[in-house]
């Protein structure tokens, strides 16, 4: 087995309540207390927080490059992109036409009424 005595920790912190957190940066330390303290010595005296994380790096876990492919976006989807609905540029002209055309008829009758 070959074990060393240091593990890698990612160090994640949030600014606000409501902000997102944020990767910081990576350390070496012997386990995760003293990883924490560390994180909280050498980041937090630096600037304000609210919460800080720190993971070990080999517990986190990455896509396979074949499950990276899922991420793609599929191209049958643009109905969902403003570009999928250039149609109607088109078809509300014809609309807006055909309404004009009765509005136009109508006001002849009405014309010829009086």
């Amino acid at each position: 087995m070959n074990e060393t005595f240091y593990h890698e920790f990612e160090v994640f912190s949030k600014r606000t309540p409501n902000a997102a957190f944020t990767h910081q940066f990576s350390l070496l330390a012997p386990n995760k207390e003293m990883a924490l303290l560390m994180a909280q010595e050498n980041f937090m005296r630096r600037e304000p927080v609210v919460d800080i994380w720190v993971v070990k790096r080999e517990d986190i876990r990455g896509l396979s490059p074949d499950e990276k492919q899922m991420l793609q976006r599929l191209d049958n989807k643009d109905y969902r992109t403003t570009k999928g609905y250039g149609y109607l540029k088109k078809k509300w002209r014809h609309y807006e036409q055909q309404m004009l055309d009765e509005k136009e008829i109508m006001s002849w009758q009405g014309g010829d009424s009086k």
